[in-house]
């Protein structure tokens, strides 16, 4: 029986390209690209929105402290923007109620575009200090 000649694959370090098979890599990688990037996305979107969920609840004891301490308001909405990050200031309203009680409320912005998402709020309530 005779042997069949050595294809053009073999020949080549055994690598075989079955039909239009080359650069399939390169075409799944740019399919791929977007979905990776809007997961990317996502998840950078849930830890801005989480740091922005805990930076509100830290200014709203800060300033339901300075509402039970001196029951100034401006003390009291100083006391919410101190505790705040700059970039989160933007946008945030104070309400104090009584006995103590403190109303931060944050807007909540995309990371991309910086379009207003929702406002969370974060409630805190300190007795007043006589």
């Amino acid at each position: 029986m005779p042997l069949a000649p050595a294809s053009r694959s073999a020949r080549r370090g055994g690598r075989a390209f079955a039909g239009g098979q080359r650069g399939q890599a390169s075409v799944e990688l740019v399919a791929v690209l977007p979905v990776v990037a809007v997961l990317a996305l996502g998840l950078w979107q849930a830890l801005a929105t989480g740091q922005a969920v805990w930076a509100a609840g830290g200014a709203a004891r800060a300033a339901a402290r300075a509402a039970a301490v001196s029951g100034e308001v401006e003390a009291v909405e100083a006391a919410a923007r101190r505790a705040l990050p700059e970039r989160l200031e933007d946008g945030m309203r104070v309400a104090a109620g009584e006995n103590g009680a403190v109303e931060v409320r944050l807007p909540i912005r995309a990371v991309v575009g910086g379009v207003r998402l929702w406002t969370m709020t974060a409630e805190a309530r300190f007795e007043p200090q006589s």
